[in-house]
């Protein structure tokens, strides 16, 4: 099992995660955060971090397609280990459906 970040991470982009992993498993896309699968410990400290509720485990049904994209962005985007603010708007963003598909960059982020 691994966690995995979702759909509402997009264009939020909250980073309380990354601050409380214990190995520094979440990379830094442009506007979006994943976790790599393989680096995960599985130990959720993650999950009731996340403002927006978008870090998820694995083995809840419907997330393969989350699992691909964030083991695929976590070998070309940077590591990000350090806290930093929202992306504007995130409030406004926060529980709009289809987020990825709307606003999605494959852009790396500038990791720390």
């Amino acid at each position: 099992m691994t966690y995995v970040v979702t759909d509402n991470c997009v264009r939020c982009k909250y980073t309380d995660c990354v601050e409380v992993c214990p190995v520094d498993c979440f990379y830094e896309g442009e506007n979006f955060l994943v976790i790599h699968p393989d680096e995960c410990i599985d130990c959720g400290v993650c999950e009731p971090e996340c403002p927006a509720e978008a870090i998820k485990p694995d083995t809840e049904p419907g997330l393969d397609k989350w699992l691909k994209i964030n083991s695929d962005f976590a070998q070309i985007w940077p590591n990000i280990t350090i806290k930093k603010d929202p992306m504007e708007g995130a409030k406004e963003l926060d529980g709009e459906a289809g987020k990825y598909e709307k606003y999605f960059s494959p852009e790396p982020g500038a990791g720390d």
